[in-house]
């Protein structure tokens, strides 16, 4: 086969030497994201900890979270007791379980004989004294402090005195869910993504009393599962979800100053995301944002420019999908349509706030996301509520769509340059100094000259250190 080459000749060889370039970045990531699945699991220190075999196993709750997470203990040959509050509880989640299972069935992941043996292995009821013989119980109730540490409680008094108890919370501080129990070392997070049985990642969330062997039963039921394990101190959201909040706190900030959803949403799908912040949201439910917004707001930073548009949107009943309408409508049920009265709403609300709106290119927009996303990621390593920047790495492809091929957040960061990168923020941070605050750990990396990889604090990481030292707390998102 011949290459006609363009007029001029030579632009024709450096895009094929562009082609090349980007297809060995790609290959270098992809190698990069493998190594570091393979290096995530127990590590070494809790080795002689690790349990031959996986105790039986209490779940508290049979809601979407609670049903997917038994649903995958079950497939793993797990015996699972269910625990559930009342009789209405315990007949949805039983609801909840026989649709996976006819899922299963249906694409031919589950055969009869293999379901008969799950549900051998199952156990739905009220009665906690039922699962006394469980050497682990994860609580997946109502993300309230309130609730869950009358959960731990309750488990505490039925399961044994070594039993491990485990919190599924996406945000909460388990450090302070601890403090009611006789034996807070018992406390583990274990923060499963949805849908529990599908997704690989599991955050392992070490509070500040954690036992190596609670912390190591954690990373064995990892393995168990087949997920990505990924250790991660306390602080508001730990890994994932901290970043997360700082990714849409610039997406709506974007929306005020002059973009649209969708607009967002297609910058970010094509740089690789399966899909954007507001048809994410919009899966997953604006009022669960709300309901954390609202848990935030007592300790929310004043200085920190607020966006209420995501408000008023949960206020007018947009509550995504699950109601046919959110920053998108979907008629029938179906695939999502523009909708233009959200751009109305959205135009009012600057109105509202005397913001005089501005175009941003994608190019613009995706500038300002990753640097976001980015920014945050650094800081959390600077606090070391993540041990290495390949585990924030693994959390973003794995819990967060971030595109595989690019290696993950920090190691696109790489590509970039921590000079680069923090030349960057500053240039934002005259725009608002507040929420564009360099991170400490980009800084640094630029002050001492290595890279994201290389970097290492000067000191111990206390949030990540042995149980009984004390771990620091960031209560708001993007919190520097």
């Amino acid at each position: 086969m011949t290459v006609s080459l363009p007029e001029g000749g030579i632009s024709g060889h450096a895009q094929s030497d562009d082609a090349l370039v980007e297809a060995s970045v790609q290959s270098r990531a992809l190698h990069h994201v493998l190594v570091a699945e393979r290096g995530a699991g127990m590590p070494d220190r809790l080795r002689h900890l690790a349990a031959h075999d996986l105790p039986g196993i209490a779940v508290v709750g049979g809601g979407t979270m609670g049903a997917g997470i038994a649903f995958a203990l079950l497939s793993a040959g797990c015996s699972v007791t269910v625990l559930e509050a009342d009789d209405e509880g315990a007949s949805r989640a039983e609801a909840n379980l026989a649709k996976l299972v006819e899922v299963g069935l249906g694409r031919g992941f589950l055969t009869s004989g293999s379901v008969e043996a799950l549900r051998s292995r199952l156990t739905v009821t009220t009665d906690y004294s039922r699962a006394s013989g469980c050497g682990l119980a994860i609580e997946a109730a109502f993300e309230s402090m309130d609730v869950k540490r009358q959960v731990l409680l309750a488990l505490e008094a039925a399961l044994p005195r070594d039993a491990v108890l485990a919190t599924n919370t996406s945000y909460l501080d388990i450090d302070t869910m601890a403090e009611v129990l006789d034996d807070p070392a018992r406390l583990v997070g274990l923060h499963f993504f949805a849908p529990a049985h599908i997704m690989k990642l599991l955050e392992i969330v070490q509070g500040r009393k954690s036992s190596d062997a609670a912390v190591a039963l954690g990373f064995a039921l990892a393995g168990r599962l087949r997920k990505v394990p990924v250790l991660a101190g306390v602080c508001d959201g730990f890994i994932g979800n901290r970043i997360l909040a700082r990714y849409r706190e610039a997406a709506d900030t974007l929306l005020m100053d002059g973009s649209t959803p969708w607009d967002i949403d297609e910058a970010m799908v094509d740089f690789g995301y399966r899909m954007g912040p507001y048809e994410a949201q919009d899966l997953s439910g604006l009022d669960i944002a709300h309901a954390n917004r609202r848990r935030q707001d007592a300790t929310r930073d004043r200085n920190r420019r607020y966006i209420p548009i995501a408000d008023r949107m949960v206020a007018e009943g947009r509550f995504g999908r699950k109601a046919a309408v959110g920053w998108y409508r979907y008629p029938g049920g179906g695939g999502k349509v523009i909708d233009p009265l959200v751009e109305d709403l959205v135009r009012e609300e600057a109105y509202f706030a005397k913001v005089t709106r501005r175009t941003f290119t994608a190019d613009d927009i995706r500038h300002r996301l990753l640097l976001a996303m980015i920014n945050e990621a650094a800081e959390i390593l600077f606090e070391g509520i993540a041990a290495s920047a390949s585990d924030i790495d693994l959390v973003t492809i794995h819990g967060y769509g971030f595109p595989r091929w690019r290696g993950g957040l920090m190691h696109y960061a790489e590509t970039l340059g921590a000079e680069e990168i923090l030349a960057a923020l500053h240039e934002l941070a005259k725009e608002d100094p507040v929420v564009w605050r360099p991170s400490r750990m980009i800084v640094d990396c630029v002050g001492r000259g290595v890279t994201f990889a290389e970097w290492r604090r000067r000191e111990a990481v206390p949030s990540l250190a042995p149980a009984g030292q004390s771990a620091p707390f960031s209560g708001s998102p993007g919190a520097l």
